[in-house]
């Protein structure tokens, strides 16, 4: 199995709604190859159900760096080494005080938002930098450059994104790049368990990826280590 002769190979985590989902489907659309990864089994089946090959998705926790080597091992031998790796997987806590956060559901937005991460760029990208092509974006929020009550261990994260994020934009060879990215306030389930029926007033994760998806395939070398939003 190969990816597209005429696009680019584009692996995207947390695939299964929102923003991945919405990516996923404007990518394959303009002719991309989406490698993609979510926790859900049914919602990863209904992906492999609507995209052939060489499209690619499993069910994979970001968090389990095990699991994350053995996808990535199948993926690059079978299909190739990514042009695009999109770190978007994500989760948010239950609007409440730092100090009524669960310990468990702390460790859950740690392990998820930042360990993922750094699970991801650990085993694919020693490949992108041996080809010494390729770009990297990790998903950051507004609550990454800000802050808001209710959300510290979220804002906690996404801080640490940003400073990750252009560390490692550091040590790439040249010709390649890693940014932040805020992708801007959109309506998905996420932004509804924060602003409730508010939400609604933002674009949906479809319109966004119609703004987004030709953003990002316009990421080049010269945007190492800068923070980039969306243009939303």
């Amino acid at each position: 199995m190969a990816k597209s002769s005429s696009g680019r190979l584009v692996v995207i985590t947390g695939v299964t709604k929102g923003l991945g989902e919405a990516m996923a489907a404007k990518f394959s659309t303009l002719g991309h190859t989406v490698v993609g990864c979510g926790r859900s089994r049914p919602a990863i089946e209904a992906l492999r159900q609507q995209y052939s090959a060489p499209h690619w998705f499993d069910a994979i926790d970001v968090a389990n760096d095990c699991q994350v080597s053995d996808w990535a091992e199948a993926i690059i031998k079978q299909i190739g080494v990514p042009d695009l790796l999109i770190n978007n997987a994500a989760i948010i806590n239950r609007n409440a005080p730092l100090w009524e956060v669960p310990p468990q559901e702390f460790n859950d937005v740690i392990d998820i938002n930042i360990k993922g991460i750094a699970n991801v760029i650990r085993n694919f990208i020693p490949a992108m930098i041996e080809r010494q092509s390729g770009v990297i974006v990790n998903f950051s929020s507004g609550w990454g450059r800000s802050t808001s009550p209710e959300v510290a261990p979220y804002c906690a994260t996404k801080w640490a994104v940003e400073g990750l994020t252009r560390a490692l934009a550091q040590e790439l060879p040249d010709g390649m790049a890693a940014v932040p990215l805020n992708p801007g306030i959109i309506n998905t389930e996420m932004l509804q368990s924060c602003f409730a029926s508010s939400a609604h007033h933002y674009p949906s994760a479809a319109e966004w990826a119609e703004v987004a998806v030709p953003f990002l395939l316009k990421i080049t070398a010269k945007d190492n280590g800068n923070p980039l939003s969306v243009p939303i």
